[in-house]
């Protein structure tokens, strides 16, 4: 699903408002998870999940092609723990 299928999706369902509003409302919710996600806030929204940054440790690989040994450097990495009410319709669709 893409933002504008959000966005249209929604408008659906809210008579009285127009798509733009209903953007920019969207627009709002998703920069204000952003800044959270940046100054290292967890964000959870029942019912969905939750998110977090994670620390990566420094480590180092190897080159398949040149066997040549990098170090990557430590980064952060955005982690997603879906609900158990999400989780469990999509386990129940698997089986």
């Amino acid at each position: 699903m893409l933002k504008k299928d959000l966005i249209a999706a929604v408008t659906e369902q809210m008579d009285g408002y127009l798509k733009k509003d209903i953007g920019q409302a969207i627009d709002i919710i998703i920069d204000s998870i952003s800044d959270a996600l940046a100054e290292g806030r967890r964000v959870e929204i029942r019912g969905f999940g939750s998110f977090c940054v994670r620390q990566r440790k420094a480590r180092s690989t190897k080159n398949p092609k040149t066997g040549k040994v990098m170090n990557i450097p430590p980064r952060k990495t955005l982690h997603f723990t879906m609900s158990k009410s999400l989780k469990e319709p999509l386990v129940k669709k698997n089986d």
